[in-house]
């Protein structure tokens, strides 16, 4: 295989003309968001627990706490989503993409709202929020420009997504300079990423997992997709509608349940417990695991049998985190020419971050324990990041090697 920095065709007609000029980490969306947001996801969380600690004082106009809910939902996982969007997306539409010097620019953009509001008490909360509200409109509008251009029409329940996080974000905004509470925009974030999940990953798992149960030989393939699939998308997304809609009741409990025991049945169908010699694959699994936990979390809290704000968090940390950092690994391996198996170190990541999902909400749940539960979850966040940092980093860097090992 040849570098990614080489402008090369590959066989099917599908460009993979990158720019020779710019630096190579620079070639390939996922390789300076991937590490960018692995970065921020460290950086945010010790400026989170230092202002905890009353070490020093992040955000004060805007509000520490919005500050950092706001990065954990906007800053570190917007990059995540660009790196893998700018990496899938031309591999759905066959066309060239975004490299070089414009992926600089829109790497600018998303680090510009970072700083923006970080510094938001010098430069002005306003300001910091239009520095900050630009990055996702432009990559929905690369997107959407891209998936039009190759005729991938059905590619844009994806983009959707985008819409809706974007939308959530300046709506986030707008609740907290105006202040309200921000929970109607968090949800409609948590939302976004989740039906993005429920969408892709029904692509990615069982055909990943069908792939590595092929290539060990056997023949107990997951199920593929079908009207069960979309049916279960359906009724996730609707109960997430009513979710954000009416927050709690009856409706939104019997919905969120339904959906529960629907995506439960989804995950059992693609086999996940044949790939556990593979955590590379199986992490996939596990992650999904989180959709069904969350939508139970939610039917739970509904009413008032579980806490809103642990809720919020088994589905921002255990969904939305661990699919992620699945992706992050196994996309970073595969487009830098290593071999698809999770190392010893990836293995520790993946098991830091579902202990900091199970973990975390339970400052709701025990309060009296919520200082040691914050610094353990903190130190969690901050193992799986930083061993992400320690392995991936070097390979997001430097060229692709010339073959699979």
């Amino acid at each position: 295989m040849t570098d990614l920095s080489s402008p090369t065709t590959r066989r099917g007609g599908i460009p993979r003309g990158l720019s020779p000029t710019a630096p190579i980490i620079f070639s390939y969306g996922f390789r300076p968001f991937f590490l960018g947001a692995a970065v921020w996801a460290a950086v945010a969380m010790l400026l989170w627990i230092a202002s905890l600690v009353g070490v020093i004082e992040v955000a004060a106009d805007y509000g520490v706490v919005h500050w950092h809910a706001h990065e954990m939902l906007f800053g570190y996982a917007s990059a995540v989503l660009a790196g893998f969007l700018l990496t899938a997306v031309p591999n759905w539409t066959g066309r060239l993409p975004v490299s070089g010097w414009p992926l600089v620019f829109l790497f600018l953009v998303w680090a510009a709202g970072r700083l923006a509001l970080l510094l938001s008490d010098g430069l002005g909360t306003i300001a910091a929020i239009l520095l900050d509200s630009a990055f996702l409109p432009v990559l929905l509008l690369i997107c959407v420009r891209e998936v039009a251009a190759g005729k991938k029409w059905k590619d844009l329940k994806v983009i959707a997504g985008l819409l809706a996080l974007s939308v959530a974000n300046i709506l986030y905004h707008l609740q907290v300079i105006g202040g309200q509470n921000p929970a109607p925009a968090i949800k409609l974030a948590i939302s976004a990423y989740v039906v993005m999940i429920l969408i892709v990953g029904g692509r990615i798992i069982p055909s990943f997992t069908r792939n590595w149960i092929n290539k060990a030989g056997r023949t107990d393939f997951p199920t593929p997709y079908n009207h069960f699939d979309t049916a279960a998308i359906v009724l996730g997304v609707a109960a997430l509608a009513v979710w954000v809609i009416l927050d709690e009741g009856p409706i939104v409990a019997t919905a969120a349940g339904t959906a529960a025991l629907a995506h439960l049945i989804r995950l059992h169908r693609w086999r996940g417990w044949t790939t556990a010699a593979e955590m590379l694959v199986a992490v996939l699994h596990i992650a999904y695991l989180f959709v069904p936990l969350g939508y139970l979390a939610i039917a739970l809290a509904a009413i008032d049998l579980f806490d809103t704000t642990a809720t919020l968090h088994m589905l921002s940390v255990g969904t939305v985190t661990t699919m992620m950092l699945a992706v992050m690994t196994r996309a970073s391996r595969g487009h830098t020419g290593r071999v698809l198996t999770a190392s010893r170190i990836t293995t520790i990541s993946y098991g830091a971050i579902v202990l900091c999902a199970v973990v975390r909400p339970g400052t709701s749940l025990f309060p009296e324990f919520s200082s040691t539960i914050y610094t353990v979850s903190g130190l969690l966040w901050l193992l799986a990041f930083g061993l992400f940092l320690f392995e991936y980093g070097p390979m997001l860097a430097t060229v692709r090697r010339a073959k699979l090992g």
